[in-house]
């Protein structure tokens, strides 16, 4: 008797329910076991009991009245705390998710549901082919998101179950890089340059990955665009609340997919999440390009981002020509033409660095600290004054402007100086009304000063601007950035540039577009289909003869340039105030901005932070900064997690550089996002 009820006291009957196919009704399996027994030990007897020969390998038991994983199988019952009344599930960890793509294709493919979110898209990104996959992450998509859908999906089901790209037989395992040359910086480029086509010569890459080239093709080519009617039933945020709801779905990327509620099966986006786009190569990343492209094409399409009309108009036609190179069934194959093109760069450079380099303004640059002085324009708002500019001197240094009332008095004191650094640059720009301006908000203590430059010409315009935009990040235009930066607004200029009627009278009579497909519904109701279409051909002339990949850049460069291009809204209460605001996180800031008005009231760079964190009792983030700033805000239309990890997670992207492998410091990640510490 004795020793049956020490049997009985130290072992207890757990119930499993097993998720398997084979196994009749899922039926639930009684073990008895004890406390000290660890998890394998558990999983091993499960495996005995059910007696079906497989591979059980991928299976894991998950609790669910504690909503969490049993992967460390050397922990005994008593550690993890598993009791009789526990509930626990035999399960694959790898599970079937939809991902729809920026590209509004859908992929379906097995993705791990038991590990973090971080490394669950650092897979998949590595099956469809997409470097730097820290910049992505999964978000779960709102009811507004496909609410209007709905009505039409209810009619035909059909082109849904054909839009789907099924991957499924080739799970996302984590473990080493599909190919260990896919991220090594010698590798062989997998993509044309040029055209955006996978490069035969590489192709044997996919034989490992479930891209065949066709599938390949399908991520890397532009869809063609939607009808009217289907753009106009997309959800389009029509303020920046509407905005802050987009965000407020992104997974935490330090918990599972599992622990965050996400079913088998379940359409889940795969969206870049951060706007740092590091290190874009055409020739290893046609998917990666494409996908941001169409990101971006949608962003202005939905108006996620405002853009005025005459750039809406380049977009359009950047759109129209990106379609029609897309749809043409003779891109050539440059493959061989470009790996010799790269053999005699590199040893041109070799040559170049051989003979010490072009050394004539080495020096120059070195001592001279770069300054622009010119004649401007200025205007400062007050209220109830007309809009008047008035002309001084003035004279940009460092990362400061001053002006004066004339070039003569250029060495006394200046009227005033006013210091860029953390300030907000918006271009406030008409070609073809001959206006080139520039808006500065300029942080003070209680809120942000309002200053507009005017410019003559768009030469003046691009050097100004480039100047202000480097200046606002604490950069000067000594840095190596500077004249890509005048060069990429003077490119943009002269997109907006219009061109001679005859030509886009002739372009009209043998038209092929819907123009309606290429601007937000809201601007189409603007115009008559014919006006919209000889406007969108006639900002064609100026990119009718960019090859495709370049093209998708230049939309992206266009994009980037736009003054909302990488805000993430979201609603906030900031402590002490008796209002909501609206929280603009971005790549090196955050902005307060006024949600009834939409106008910036305070902005604090991310250089100037010391520490944040988060107490997550009241949900509040805390954030200090230089010279004993410090805010706290609760975080109204998401969990506070969720903006914790946008800082933290920015913070983590401007570590990364060339000279450093391509491995990520997943660590660091966690640290910096994870809101613990």
């Amino acid at each position: 008797m004795l020793s049956s009820s020490d049997f009985a006291s130290a072992s207890w009957e757990l119930v499993v329910h097993i998720d398997h196919p084979d196994v009749e009704e899922q039926k639930d399996v009684t073990l008895r076991v004890s406390g000290d027994l660890h998890v394998g030990g558990v999983m091993l007897k499960l495996v005995e009991q059910i007696n079906i020969s497989q591979d059980w390998s991928d299976f894991a038991l998950w609790w669910e009245q504690k909503n969490c994983w049993l992967l460390k199988t050397h922990w005994t019952l008593d550690k993890y705390g598993v009791q009789a009344d526990a509930k626990l599930l035999f399960t694959p960890q790898h599970k079937t998710l939809r991902l729809r793509l920026p590209n509004t294709k859908t992929v379906r493919l097995r993705v791990s549901f038991s590990a973090v979110v971080f490394k669950a898209v650092s897979d998949i990104c590595k099956t469809l082919n997409i470097r730097r996959s820290e910049e992505l992450s999964l978000l779960k998509p709102s009811g507004d998101y496909f609410k209007k859908k709905k009505k039409k999906d209810k009619n035909s089901k059909e082109p849904i179950i054909e839009d789907i790209l099924n991957l499924e037989s080739s799970p996302t395992i984590s473990g080493p890089p599909v190919s260990p040359g896919l991220y090594s910086k010698t590798m062989t480029p997998t993509y044309d340059p040029i055209s955006g086509t996978p490069a035969s010569s590489t192709m044997t890459w996919f034989s490992d990955s479930p891209l065949t080239e066709q599938n390949c093709s399908i991520l890397a080519f532009s869809q063609p665009p939607q009808s009217p009617e289907a753009l106009a039933d997309m959800y389009q945020p029509r303020s920046l609340v509407d905005k802050a709801k987009l965000n407020a779905g992104w997974l935490d990327s330090s918990r599972s997919l599992m622990e965050q509620g996400i079913q088998e099966d379940e359409q889940v986006l795969l969206r870049f999440k951060y706007y740092t786009f590091f290190d874009l190569n055409p020739k290893y990343d046609a998917v990666r390009i494409n996908q941001l492209y169409e990101q971006a094409r949608w962003a202005i399409l939905l108006e996620e981002i405002d853009c005025t009309e005459e750039e809406m108009l380049i977009f359009a036609a950047l759109q129209y020509h990106i379609s029609k190179l897309s749809l043409s069934a003779d891109i050539q194959d440059f493959t061989n033409e470009s790996e010799v093109d790269e053999v005699e760069a590199a040893l041109s450079n070799l040559e170049v660095t051989l003979e010490g380099g072009k050394a004539d303004n080495t020096l120059e640059d070195i001592t001279d600290i770069p300054k622009l002085a010119d004649y401007l324009r200025l205007f400062r708002p007050k209220k109830l004054i007309l809009k008047t500019f008035k002309q001084y001197w003035f004279v940009f240094k460092d990362t400061s402007i001053a002006y004066f009332k004339n070039k003569e008095l250029e060495q006394g004191e200046p009227i005033e100086k006013l210091n860029l650094r953390g300030c907000e640059v918006v271009p406030d720009v008409n070609v073809a009304g001959r206006k080139f301006g520039i808006k500065l908000l300029i942080p003070v203590a209680d809120g942000m000063n309002e200053v507009y430059l005017r410019c003559d010409h768009e030469n003046q315009y691009a050097r100004w601007m480039a100047a202000c935009i480097l200046a606002s990040k604490g950069k000067t235009m000594a840095d190596s950035s500077y004249q890509p930066e005048v060069l990429n607004i003077l490119s943009f200029l002269r997109m907006k540039n219009r061109n001679s009627a005859s030509q886009v009278a002739s372009s009209l009579k043998s038209m092929d577009m819907n123009p309606e497909c290429f601007v937000s519904p809201r601007c189409a109701k603007k115009h008559k289909s014919k006006q919209l279409a000889a406007r969108i051909l006639e900002a064609h002339q100026n990119v009718a003869q960019m090859p495709l990949v370049e093209a998708k850049l230049r939309f992206i460069q266009a994009w980037q340039s736009l003054p909302e291009f990488g805000l993430t809204y979201y609603l906030v209460r900031f402590k002490g105030s008796k209002k909501d605001d609206i929280l603009g996180v971005s790549y090196n800031r955050l902005i307060r901005i006024d949600a009834a008005t939409g106008i910036p009231i305070t902005t604090w760079r991310f250089t100037n932070m010391k520490q944040w964190n988060v107490n997550w009792e009241i949900r509040q983030v805390a954030i200090e900064f230089d010279q004993n700033v410090s805010i706290a805000f609760t975080c109204l239309s998401a969990d506070c997690k969720i903006v914790h990890e946008y800082i933290g997670g920015y913070i983590f992207l401007s570590t990364r550089s060339k000279d450093q492998n391509e491995t990520l410091d997943e660590d660091l990640f966690h640290k910096l996002t994870g809101g613990q510490d």
